[in-house]
């Protein structure tokens, strides 16, 4: 397992967004993820719970295995 901790610029190794590099916002070290900032983005529906209140669609980043990330040199 590498060693990657939160705040880490990673370089991401397969998916739609290979190639890029971002910010490790998050880890699951149970499931051996991680949340990276502007990589795998999710559309996320939210209902309205008062009335009054309008419904959102939210983007947000979503886990990645850590096998397809590598840590960047600084």
């Amino acid at each position: 397992m590498a060693h990657i901790k939160k705040g880490d610029t990673v370089y991401i190794l397969t998916g739609s967004d290979k190639g890029k590099k971002g910010v490790v916002i998050a880890i699951c070290s149970k499931k051996d993820t991680v949340k990276v900032q502007g990589i795998a983005l999710k559309t996320r529906h939210i209902k309205p719970r008062r009335s009054g209140e309008k419904g959102l669609i939210r983007s947000e980043e979503g886990y990645i295995h850590i096998s397809n990330v590598m840590p960047v040199a600084q």
